[in-house]
């Protein structure tokens, strides 16, 4: 009988730019961390809470770990509860996919204490669960890479079929984060309901370039893809320096720039001898801007989420 089981999940970058919605990679420079501890009575608490924060809403329904782990726990019949502590390292409200980190890690360290545990890929459900009651609707595109790792394409949503895509050789990503705020419901509701039909011709365009320019490993047609036409336009004016940082990592040799998610942070993919000279050149727009900023950097293929039972 496992007592104890913690799990460790990465921060994702969220539509990659040109993905919306649809695509997510794996981001290890960041993880938040879960440890469950099997209690006799039913249900799930929250336990302690450390690191970038020291407390976390105590109801199911508005904490991202604990609705994922009741879902699992339910899903499973089990006839026992737990405690979850959480150590939060990945930034709130940061575009860096943390409330589905949160959720995936309580998900798998709650599978971690079944004696049957569900297969990783099993518990996409239970994370998206977890994802819907920190965010009103639930982000694939951040829960699917924490959870499996790597460069994740949702192909279909019902029934779910979700594959792993060739990351480019030699490609690494950057984030950097901006001391500014914007909202996940602000960054949807700046979005217009229809669109054009020529710009939803050249983001299809853009989109199957990208995506065959990583399964081809062609760095020619991944940056041609690399630029999204239909949703940064529309988010840009929420972060007024965003239009030079994209500009600066451009100039010092990335790939592509956009928002991580919702922003605020943004990322860049950069060959990896270029990377922290475009990490550099955004911090430093950042700073022209009159915005603190932090960066890190990470491997495309980065491994998902990871579980130890004690």
């Amino acid at each position: 009988m496992t007592e104890i089981a913690t799990a460790r999940a990465p921060a994702s970058i969220g539509n990659i730019g040109v993905g919306y919605d649809v695509m997510g990679h794996a981001f290890d420079a960041l993880h938040d961390t879960v440890t469950a501890r099997r209690e006799a009575a039913p249900g799930v608490r929250l336990g302690a809470v450390t690191g970038l924060v020291d407390s976390l809403p105590e109801s199911i329904a508005d904490n991202a770990c604990l609705a994922a782990a009741a879902a699992v726990l339910d899903a499973a019949g089990a006839d026992f509860g737990a405690r979850l502590d959480i150590d939060k390292q990945i930034p709130l409200s940061a575009g860096l996919g943390g409330s589905g980190a949160s959720a995936v890690a309580g998900a798998a360290a709650a599978n971690g204490l079944l004696a049957k545990p569900f297969g990783i890929d099993a518990l996409l459900p239970f994370a998206l669960e977890g994802e819907r009651a920190a965010s009103g609707s639930p982000a694939w595109d951040n829960v699917m890479p924490s959870l499996i790792g790597g460069l994740v394409m949702a192909a279909r949503l019902d029934p779910p079929l979700v594959r792993v895509i060739p990351a480019p050789s030699g490609v690494v990503s950057v984030a950097v984060l901006p001391e500014a705020t914007i909202e996940t419901r602000a960054a949807r509701a700046a979005l217009a309901e229809s669109t054009p039909l020529a710009t939803a011709v050249e983001h299809a365009r853009r989109i199957a370039a990208f995506g065959a320019g990583c399964a081809m490993n062609d760095l020619d047609l991944v940056a041609a893809g690399l630029e999204d036409v239909l949703i940064e336009p529309q988010r840009a004016r929420l972060l007024p320096a965003f239009p030079a940082v994209k500009a600066a990592a451009m100039k010092a040799g990335a790939l592509g720039c956009s928002f991580s998610g919702s922003g605020p942070a943004m990322f860049a993919w950069a060959l990896e001898d270029d990377a922290d000279a475009a990490a550099d050149a955004m911090q430093a727009a950042f700073d022209a801007a009159g915005l603190a900023s932090r960066a890190w950097r990470s491997a495309i293929n980065a491994e998902g989420v990871t579980v130890e039972r004690g």
